[in-house]
């Protein structure tokens, strides 16, 4: 019974495969038609023409694919025209073709897309590179090669990465060429970089050496020195050959070119001698295709079939891959039920004339084939064929490289993944992406004129205008050359574009590097405070000027504290501290004083009161050392007195400061630290510093210190010997050279100012200029000479905490006394048992105790002192005994 139900239930499954399979063959034609448009007489369409009809050719005796339906391909020439290129694409409608490989022309590729968006046709381009192509107006246009947007950023990391701010820009003008400087503008702009000039040359008129000779001129002039070339290459070879009759092709000069010459060098190299000699040092993009067996295999096959004469670039290789692509997509579309059927369209419809517009037909499961295209999952000769969201291939790359002799070298790869490196791409990727420009890396570059040393990439242009150099009254003064200028003024004046550049004593401070770019700074500086000062004579009350008011304070009550806490805990059990009350206020301040001079005369007994007293007089003995060491300098050592002792005690004060004109202290004084503008005095020279300190605050047009720049002062203390620095220099900037924003000026002159920092000529001229000071020897920072509580509140801290647990440990013992005492011993008639009565009784048995202990030291010190007298005794007895001998034996006869 099992065996029949199994039996019948294999015949249902290969019923219903079978129908399946044979509904499948069914639905599948004997013929798949499609199309290809590209223009058979160019370089790139030349290599198509032959890697297609070999595509055709593989998928056709591939059995894997397909399943019995033959692949044929209906190739049209399109010129490069987008007229002839519209009405071809119309005639492949006519045909029937389920999609259409091709254009390579960007321009042709946005008209055939209107044709084919509505038709439901794919598109698939191996070669239109035009970035616009991928949005949403064109969702049956399917790039199968790289997209310029990714070129382009890969032109913009090589600008950025040899440190070029600013390129020239040649392309032609039509949509491939204008759509593709777009977004090298936006890749430069993204580094801070930026086109300086660009020129479109129309697409007819490449061959007219006249009108290119007229734009090589015009950039000559230019200042950039870094031409980028998005042209076809019959215009690129023109331009070459012109710019190298110009001596555009040699020192100095930097040419990057897009894919185009690549290309045109695959499929023609060798090229003759007086063609690549044009070329020497261009740097050029070509599409990154990774190793493989496939493509090996592909490749030692292309000699054979184009008969030696042409060679394979990268656009055949990706036109190959479009066939196949096409081809997977057919599969999974009959796969998945889909029926190659052709409909009517009564917008197509016409009446009268020739068009025949109603012989066009939309293709009914059109979108089904494109979404099977867009989820294409292979691997090709170009290495993986997989769209992102954008519908541009996954990971994309370039190879750089550099024309040099009979050909071109590669010097790195660039991927989107990790930018430029000289590792291939597909060992990157295993990696963590790293884009840093530390990891950025490429070879040795020959540069036009033969030369390894990296361009500077500008020169100053020829038909520009003069450099407008402001300076505080120099090459273009900026002032009325009798008071300071406002500074900040004078590099306002950069973003208004009156001055190229600012050279002087410009601070670089943060609002000003919001607008412009500094150079390095070529000086330290930051503002100081300046003050009068005038010799302290010791006088009679010196001795107290080693501690500030609040130390004697503290210490004093130190003294007190700690003779009082020694006296808690000695006095039940000490002698010493025992007494009448006034008796015992004078031991306390007595001890607590004598220490000072470790002079004490009483004796600790207990513990606790040792420990507190070691570390009493370890206190004592720092605060004496510090108090002698600091009363010898001051009665032995001249000693510079000022009111003012930093910026912070200025601050605080209420009386004028002066600054210097123009210079940015008036802003940091006033709006960083808070200071009213009207206690704000500005000085314009050094002598009125000098007249303004003089007078003092109290007078008018005086001020108490001055606020300005370290060496500012320095060369004003180098004649005024008066006045000193008071503090510690509370800002920290510098001195630079301010130019417009991404100016190439602002990174050589930052160049040649670390060369000269390095080899220390910098220094030499700093001390060649700000050195040279008559009392630079009495330069000193003027700080308060006393010593100051916040020097010493450690060792109080460990004071007063030694006092506490001494005081908690004693009081600690007495309680846990408390608690042993039975309640009978404490108990009294007048008593009884409260917790009172118990404490009174504990102190009485203490009392009694600390009595007894008392007497019985008492009676040891006699005990000790009378044993101490008895030995004396006993000794002497034996001395005079011993003597006594010692006189008798002398007296005996030695002969007896």
């Amino acid at each position: 019974m099992k065996a029949t139900v199994l039996v019948s239930y294999l015949f249902a499954f290969f019923g219903l495969f079978s129908s399946v399979y044979s509904r499948n063959v069914a639905s599948r034609p004997a013929v798949v038609n499609i199309g290809a448009l590209f223009s058979f007489d160019s370089t790139i369409g030349r290599v198509a023409k032959i890697a297609i009809e070999e595509a055709v050719k593989d998928v056709n005796a591939n059995s894997s694919i397909l399943h019995g339906s033959k692949l044929v391909v209906t190739m049209q020439s399109s010129n490069c025209s987008g007229f002839t290129g519209m009405v071809e694409s119309l005639r492949f409608m006519e045909t029937d073709v389920v999609a259409i490989i091709g254009p390579q022309s960007s321009v042709v590729a946005h008209i055939i897309s209107h044709v084919v968006n509505e038709l439901q046709v794919p598109l698939l381009s191996f070669a239109a590179t035009d970035p616009t192509l991928n949005s949403h107006q064109f969702p049956f246009f399917v790039r199968t090669t790289q997209s310029d947007l990714y070129q382009m950023a890969a032109i913009a990391e090589i600008v950025d990465y040899y440190g070029w701010k600013q390129v020239i820009a040649i392309f032609i003008d039509d949509d491939f060429g204008r759509n593709g400087m777009l977004a090298l503008s936006d890749k430069l702009a993204e580094r801070r970089c930026k086109i300086s000039y660009k020129v479109g040359i129309p697409p007819d008129s490449g061959a007219n050496r006249g009108d290119i000779m007229d734009i090589l001129v015009k950039v000559a002039l230019m200042e950039s020195r870094v031409v980028v070339l998005h042209v076809n290459p019959k215009l690129g070879f023109s331009l070459f050959s012109v710019a190298k009759y110009l001596g555009m092709m040699g020192n100095g000069y930097v040419w990057i070119a897009t894919d185009w010459l690549s290309s045109y060098l695959d499929s023609f190299s060798p090229l003759p001698s007086e063609t690549i000699n044009i070329m020497q040092g261009v740097l050029a993009l070509r599409q990154y295709t990774p190793d493989s067996d496939r493509k090996r295999s592909f490749s030692s096959r292309w000699s054979k079939l184009a008969g030696g004469s042409l060679g394979l670039n990268s656009y055949g290789l990706y036109a190959y891959d479009s066939v196949w692509l096409v081809a997977h997509a057919i599969d999974a579309f009959f796969d998945q039920g889909g029926v190659i059927s052709f409909s009517n369209d009564s917008r197509l419809r016409s009446e009268g004339g020739n068009l025949h517009l109603d012989a066009m037909s939309i293709f009914d499961d059109g979108l089904l084939l494109l979404k099977n295209i867009l989820k294409s999952d292979l691997v090709g000769l170009t290495g993986p064929l997989k769209f992102d969201s954008d519908r541009s291939l996954t990971l994309p790359a370039y190879d750089v490289v550099n024309v040099i002799g009979t050909g071109y070298r590669r010097i790195g790869y660039w991927s989107n993944y990790s930018g430029l490196s000289t590792l291939p791409p597909e060992t990157l990727y295993m990696r963590p992406p790293n884009r840093s420009s530390a990891n950025q890396q490429l070879y040795s570059v020959i540069w036009p004129g033969e030369t390894v040393l990296k361009p500077r990439g500008w020169v100053f242009p020829n038909n520009g205008k003069q450099l407008r150099i402001g300076v505080p009254i120099r090459f273009i003064p900026f002032g009325n050359g009798k008071e300071n200028p406002s500074y900040t003024e004078l590099v306002n004046l950069i973003t208004t574009g009156f001055f190229d550049a600012v050279v002087g004593d410009i601070a670089i401070v943060t609002n000003r590097t919001k607008i412009i770019d500094f150079t390095q700074p070529y000086v330290a500086s930051g503002l100081v405070v300046v003050a009068p000062f005038r010799k302290l004579n010791s006088g009679a009350w010196a001795f107290l000027r080693p501690f500030s008011p609040l130390m004697w304070i503290v210490t004093g009550c130190f003294f007190i504290v700690v003779g009082t806490v020694v006296w808690i805990l000695e006095h039940r059990i000490n002698d010493e501290f025992r007494g009448p009350p006034k008796r015992q206020v004078i031991t306390i301040l007595w001890f607590s004083l004598s220490t000072l001079f470790f002079a004490h005369r009483e004796n600790t007994v207990s513990t606790l009161g040792r420990f507190v007293l070691i570390i009493w007089l370890f206190v004592v003995l720092i605060i004496n050392s510090s108090y002698t060491a600091s009363l010898t300098s001051i009665l032995t050592v001249q000693q510079l007195f000022s009111p003012i002792n930093g910026i912070e005690s200025l601050k605080e004060s209420d009386e004028p400061i002066g600054y210097q004109v123009g210079s940015f202290a008036e802003y940091y004084l006033s709006q960083e630290l808070g200071i009213s503008k009207s206690r704000l005095v500005p000085l314009g020279s050094p002598e009125a510093y000098a007249r303004a300190l003089q007078l003092g605050p109290t007078k008018d047009g005086g001020v108490a210190a001055v606020v300005d720049e370290l060496p500012y002062v320095d060369i004003f203390l180098s004649t005024q010997c008066t006045f000193r620095i008071v503090g510690q220099e509370f800002t920290k900037s510098g001195w630079g050279f301010a130019f417009p924003r991404d100016s190439p000026l602002a990174v050589d002159m930052s160049t040649a100012i670390l060369a000269l920092s390095e080899n220390g000529d910098l220094q030499r001229i700093h001390d060649k200029w700000l050195m040279h000071s008559s009392c630079s020897s009495d330069r000193t920072e003027i700080e308060s000479d006393r010593l100051e509580l916040k020097s010493f509140w450690g060792l109080f801290v460990i004071c007063g905490l030694a006092c506490f647990f001494a005081l908690f440990i004693y009081f600690l013992q007495i309680i846990r006394q408390l608690y042993r005492v039975p309640p009978a011993e404490s108990a009294s008639p007048t008593q009884g048992g409260s917790r009172s009565g118990r404490l009174h009784r504990l102190l009485s048995l203490m009392d009694e105790k600390e009595d007894q202990s008392r007497q019985k030291n008492k009676r040891r010190k006699v005990e000790r002192s009378l044993s101490e007298n008895d030995r004396d005794v006993e000794l002497g007895r034996n001395t005079k005994r011993k003597g006594i001998e010692m006189t008798s034996g002398s007296n005996i006869n030695p002969s007896s």
